[in-house]
């Protein structure tokens, strides 16, 4: 198992966004052949505002590895209504139903097994490839026009207060703002622990679904997969530092993130040199390079619906 405890520098270091290269803010869009993922460097923001988020962090973490090594993983199905909040200021930015019904499935579909990639999993991570077994629901879609022509990473789009739609029933339902975020930010979430009032995922309008406004290699609704991963307490697989701990025990160490589409094998030069899992959810590669969760991700996602997990309001 990869451990790490997380006092409130580990977790600025750990979770960090930014490569030496400087992704958050050199990558223009995700129509280039990278990909920009704000998450980290959103979580990054809000330890320095609330030292406390650590320590709920830290006990979340607690509780999680307790969850797996003892084996109390919550059994049946997980259906998560999600809330859709859409503002814009072009017709573009306004996207259609079906392109937000578009996202629902795909969501249904990649965390189902249902992907019709999941058989392309090489054998080597045959053994390990999981169906997570959640299912999401859309519930609402909420929608309005605004003046802004980019919203940023500092939550501004999820109050009334500064010209967003405040969440519904964050405790209960998954809420997804979606809006143009700007600085090549394709879209980003928050972890377990943070506050109820933000919390949720923020996805660029560009790179939502697989169908109307969605923009190669990113069209195929991927971004928000990786997304509710992270909602739903994954790490990026490569630890966010030179072979980092996702705190998972089935992944192998990766070097650094991977982007476009790797040819396989592709070997890390961590300890080892194990062959990389380039095609998982929570690295860096296009749409169609990724199509797969591990089961160490299932056990991490399944133990904070538990009873007295941080997420265990969802449970039906």
């Amino acid at each position: 198992m990869k451990k790490i405890l997380l006092t409130a520098m580990a977790v600025l270091t750990l979770f960090s966004c930014q490569n030496d290269n400087n992704e958050t803010t050199a990558l223009s869009a995700k129509t280039v052949a990278k990909k920009a993922c704000a998450t980290d460097d959103v979580l990054k923001s809000k330890l320095a505002a609330d030292p406390t988020l650590a320590i709920r962090m830290n006990q979340i973490e607690a509780f999680t590895e307790n969850a797996i090594a003892t084996g109390r993983i919550v059994n049946g199905k997980i259906q998560i209504p999600v809330v859709v909040n859409v503002l814009y200021r072009t017709t573009a930015e306004n996207i259609s139903t079906a392109q937000i019904q578009s996202q629902i499935d795909i969501l249904n579909e990649d965390y189902n097994a249902l992907n019709a990639d999941y058989n392309s999993v090489p054998a080597a991570f045959s053994r390990v490839k999981a169906n997570v077994g959640i299912s999401f629901v859309l519930e609402a879609i909420y929608r309005k026009a605004t003046t802004k022509t980019s919203w940023g990473t500092s939550d501004a789009m999820k109050s009334t207060s500064t010209g967003g739609i405040n969440a519904t029933s964050p405790t209960t339902k998954l809420n997804l703002w979606v809006c143009t975020i700007g600085g090549g930010i394709l879209g980003y979430a928050q972890f377990p622990g943070g506050a109820s009032s933000t919390d949720g995922v923020a996805i660029d309008s560009k790179y939502i679904g697989d169908t109307g406004t969605a923009v190669y290699p990113y069209n195929l609704g991927r971004t928000a997969t990786h997304e509710v991963g992270h909602w739903m307490n994954l790490r990026h697989i490569w630890g966010d530092a030179n072979c980092g701990s996702d705190l998972v025990s089935d992944t192998p160490t990766h070097n650094d993130a991977n982007y476009g589409v790797p040819a396989y094998p592709h070997y890390s030069t961590c300890s080892g040199n194990p062959i990389e899992m380039t095609m998982n959810y929570m690295d860096y590669t296009d749409d169609r390079g990724m199509f797969m969760f591990s089961n160490g991700q299932k056990s991490r996602m399944a133990a904070i619906f538990l009873s007295g997990g941080s997420r265990a309001s969802f449970r039906l």
